[in-house]
């Protein structure tokens, strides 16, 4: 974290879909960051089947031009203004992370572990989504404007050719980031009394 402290940061991590390429920080630094994060983010059974491209350039715009041109396959042509304009706005962002599982680590443990079997997927996704959380709030942290979309699986086959990625890594979301461009739109959260109980 930089002056803010870890609740801050948390709370300071929004949606935000108005995103440049003018971005505050070097990719160096965004490069960093994605490794330290992801090395210490913690999984069940140390399992560590969570991966992560950063796709810069040409790689970025790679993503997103996959995902236009298969939707522009499967949406009705007299439909898919929005969607394109949509998708325009994902491409305008600098980068994008992309999620992945690596499924032999899950494969492996479901092996050694039978009694498990049935929980590794599940562990191995929210291992996942904590990595997710944990990136977006140290890109947020750096001041860059975050979304995360979820295009899979109409694109897995296209962008697992495109970045040459083996056959045991599943797409799981895409993550684009940027120059925040305008500020995230207000949203309602349920009173926390709601969702958090106290028994003692």
């Amino acid at each position: 974290m930089t002056e803010r402290n870890f609740y801050q940061a948390v709370a300071h991590r929004r949606t935000n879909y108005a995103l440049g390429r003018n971005i505050p920080v070097s990719e160096d630094t965004i490069i960093d960051t994605v490794e330290k994060v992801t090395r210490e983010v913690p999984s069940a059974f140390n399992m560590q089947s969570g991966r992560v491209i950063v796709a810069l350039g040409k790689y970025h715009d790679k993503v997103w031009d996959i995902v236009m041109e298969t939707l522009r396959k499967i949406v009705p042509a007299e439909k898919f203004a929005p969607t394109e304009a949509k998708v325009k706005g994902f491409a305008a962002a600098y980068g994008t992370l992309l999620y992945f599982e690596e499924t032999d680590t899950v494969k492996k443990l479901q092996e050694q572990f039978p009694g498990y079997a049935a929980n590794f997927p599940v562990w191995a996704s929210q291992g996942n989504g904590m990595l997710q959380f944990a990136l977006w709030t140290a890109l947020t942290d750096l001041g860059l404007g975050v979304n995360i979309q979820h295009y899979n699986p109409i694109i897995d086959d296209a962008i697992k050719a495109a970045f040459e990625v083996p056959d045991s890594w599943t797409l799981v979301a895409q993550m684009p980031f940027g120059e925040p461009t305008a500020d995230p739109k207000p949203i309602e959260k349920l009173d926390v009394k709601e969702r958090v109980w106290v028994k003692k």
